[in-house]
């Protein structure tokens, strides 16, 4: 998906934790938690299962060249209302001692009550590319139940490669004059103003140029960040959560995990089986499909959510709607993708505008969380079928949300102004929200794409057939990944021999991780246990209070689920 003023393909996914706001955690990018759950030096057998790693030992602890990893004490300083710290682990599990590592902020909230202290919790808010410590800075434990609070502290970090982590990744080369997140005007290489960026790329002269904008990406992620992309798939951020839990001081891990935060904690499952306690995986995403069936399962759910959007709106945001009847809602939507395939509408402060992928990009976003999202979509696409696309191209980006009432009634700012602009950059040239140059580097390198573009041009009409103009534009943000590091995974079933009854929550609704991957991955963990939500949107924890009793009652009791159980919302 190309975002507007910029020339990145990438396009919808995005992950939903409980924060006090109860907001969208947007971010822009195809195949939302792309999974990576071999151990690093293993692939799949014939069956599709994970085998077996001979290289590493079945206690890394125990490795006397990992010892001053697994050995190293937190120090804890205070910072606002919570605590941080900074956690090492290599750079390369296989070269421990060479000297490069990755320095991972940690934050913690203390709520444990003595005496009642199971532990610490640790959270993953997913992308991948999200911030954990930023979970916790924006109040998560605030959100938690009280039950949860008195017996754990809260724990979460920026993954290797992501936010504050030294180093991290980027996309820019330090001598280019652009940022991640770039707003300035969208132009071709030779200055000229781009084209139209077509939904279905047809044509010699389009496919050429959506293959030349996803190689321009991908040389700027080599260009910038060429060292690091082998060493930030989710394989090697899952042996740091092992590095993180016993430096908690915690014998075994209990984990929470939404949506890309899913494939996280599988991949610590399967290497690590026997130090889970607990283990909550919120989104599910399914690790034995391949890129092709994870893209069309995911447009699909979007396909079907805004479906559900105009039919559902009123109930909803009642008068705000931006019809009187779904069908008027649904004509809306056709009349700006057609218009804006011809042209962009204007957006301020942008010299190129909303395009027809960014209005599918708005519109795959604010599925998310119905509830907090609808009125402002609702409210964009009036705006936009009177010519202005600014308020869309916002929530394209990620930008704009509901007003939080908190905020609101005590006079703090909103949450995100449009017109601010892209996040300043920290010392290193890397900016402080690098989040989009984190998600291309990770799904590229856990998931194997084709390196021929024939493959992505023959996935086009299939994807179409199967989910219209989500699919088409699905298909060619995949595109960057030809060009990108790829790590030895393949598409496999879970192999976790040991591990103790994992929770997986499952959405009925959810566009982003479809409901079947909950099924599937439920399914293939030995006592898996699935919760179901019967409610549109992304994600159940934290957005229903029956998901949340039964996910807080496994948390702090390990009370089972029993097979069938499904909350509404």
């Amino acid at each position: 998906m190309i975002l507007p003023w910029t020339d990145h393909p990438w396009e919808y996914s995005v992950i939903t934790a409980p924060t006090r706001r109860r907001r969208a955690l947007v971010l822009a990018l195809a195949v939302l938690g792309a999974t990576s759950l071999a151990a690093c030096t293993a692939g799949t057998g014939a069956d599709g299962k994970r085998p077996r790693s001979s290289a590493a030992p079945a206690d890394p602890a125990s490795r006397p060249d990992l010892r001053r990893f697994y050995h190293q004490k937190l120090d804890w300083r205070p910072c606002g209302d919570h605590r941080c710290a900074s956690l090492t682990v290599p750079m390369d599990y296989s070269r421990p001692g060479d000297g490069r590592t990755f320095v991972l902020p940690v934050a913690k909230a203390v709520t444990a009550v003595t005496g009642k202290r199971v532990g610490s919790l640790v959270l993953n808010p997913g992308g991948p590319g999200e911030r954990g410590v930023r979970l916790i800075e924006d109040g998560v434990a605030e959100d938690l139940g009280r039950g949860v609070r008195e017996r754990f502290d809260i724990v979460s970090f920026d993954p290797r490669g992501v936010g504050a982590s030294k180093p991290a990744l980027t996309c820019t080369p330090a001598d280019s004059t652009e940022s991640n997140g770039s707003t300035g005007s969208k132009e071709s290489a030779d200055g000229e103003e781009a084209a139209v960026v077509p939904l279905h790329p047809r044509t010699a002269s389009e496919r050429a140029d959506a293959l030349a904008s996803a190689r321009a990406t991908a040389a700027g992620c080599r260009a910038a960040s060429g060292p690091l992309l082998p060493h930030v798939g989710t394989d090697d951020a899952a042996r740091d959560l092992d590095v993180l839990r016993a430096a908690l001081g915690e014998r075994r891990l209990t984990y929470v995990g939404w949506s890309y935060g899913t494939s996280l904690g599988t991949s610590y499952a399967e290497q690590f089986p026997r130090r889970v306690r607990a283990m909550v995986l919120d989104g599910a995403v399914d690790p034995s499909l391949d890129w092709r069936q994870r893209l069309l399962g995911q447009a699909t759910g979007f396909r079907k959510a805004v479906a559900e959007y105009a039919e559902t709106c009123a109930d909803t945001v009642g008068d705000a709607c931006p019809g009187a009847t779904p069908e008027e809602i649904r004509a809306l939507i056709d009349r700006l993708l057609e218009r804006t395939g011809r042209e962009p509408l204007p957006v301020d402060d942008s010299a190129y505008g909303l395009d027809a992928p960014a209005l599918i990009s708005a519109l795959s976003l604010s599925m998310y969380t119905p509830e907090a999202q609808w009125q402002a979509l609702s409210e964009a696409l009036v705006a936009a079928d009177g010519g202005d696309g600014t308020r869309l191209a916002a929530l394209a980006a990620g930008e704009e949300e509901t007003p939080d009432p908190d905020a609101e009634a005590s006079g703090e700012p909103a949450e995100t102004d449009p017109s601010e602009g892209p996040a300043e950059s920290g010392t290193d040239g890397v900016p402080e929200d690098n989040a989009e140059a984190a998600l291309i580097a990770v799904n590229c390198r856990d998931v194997p794409h084709p390196r021929d573009a024939r493959a992505y041009w023959d996935a086009l009409a299939p994807a179409e057939k199967a989910a219209g103009a989500y699919g088409t534009t699905g298909v060619t943000s995949e595109l960057v990944c030809a060009d990108l590091p790829a790590g030895p995974q393949r598409p496999h079933r879970v192999t976790a021999e040991g591990v103790p009854p994992v929770l997986v929550v499952g959405t009925a609704g959810d566009p982003a991780t479809p409901y079947a991957e909950a099924v599937s991955l439920a399914r293939q963990f030995p006592g898996g246990m699935l919760l179901s939500l019967d409610a549109p949107g992304h994600t159940g924890y934290g957005r229903s209070a029956c998901v949340d009793r039964k996910v807080e009652a496994y948390l702090i009791s390990l009370t089972k689920v029993l097979p069938g159980t499904t909350c509404t919302a």
